[in-house]
C-alpha cells in the first residue's frame, strides 16, 4: 500500500461547549495543523498515488477557509462540540468530496491542535 502525506498548519478560535473544561470553554486560539494522508494499491502512469499539487490546492483551499475564523460560528459545526475529532472528520469528508484520482483507496485526516495532542479520521475513499 502506497501512502502519501501533505501538511498545512494555521490559527483559528473555537470554545468547547457542553461541559466545563476551564478556560477550554472560552473563546481561544490554536495554532491547527493538518495532515491529509492518502493510501493507494496501485500507481497511476506517472508512477504517482496522485498529484501531490492538486492535493497542495485542496488543501490550501480549506485552510484558508478555515484560517483566522472561530470554528463555532461555521455552518459545518452547528450543533457540533467543536474538538479535533469532529473537526478531523469534517476536513475528511471534504476532501473526500474534492479529491479524485480512482487508484485511491483511503484517505486520513489529522489534526493537531499544539504540539502534543492531536485526532484523526480515517474513511474509504469514494471518489473517483
Amino acid at each position: 500500500m502506497y501512502k502519501v502525506a501533505v501538511k498545512r498548519d494555521f490559527v483559528a478560535q473555537h470554545f468547547l461547549i457542553g461541559g466545563d473544561w476551564g478556560a477550554e470553554n472560552n473563546l481561544h486560539s490554536h495554532h491547527y495543523a493538518v495532515e491529509l494522508q492518502l493510501e493507494g494499491a496501485t500507481l497511476d502512469q506517472h508512477g504517482y498515488l496522485v498529484d501531490i499539487v492538486d492535493i497542495e490546492n485542496h488543501l490550501n483551499a480549506l485552510v484558508t477557509y478555515y484560517k483566522d475564523h472561530t470554528l463555532n460560528d461555521l455552518p459545518e459545526f452547528a450543533g457540533l462540540n467543536p474538538s479535533i475529532e469532529h473537526f478531523s472528520r469534517i476536513l475528511a469528508d471534504s476532501l473526500a468530496a474534492r479529491i479524485h484520482a480512482p487508484n485511491l483507496s483511503a484517505l486520513a485526516v489529522v489534526v493537531w491542535e499544539n504540539e502534543i495532542a492531536w485526532a484523526s479520521y480515517r474513511r474509504a475513499f469514494t471518489g473517483s
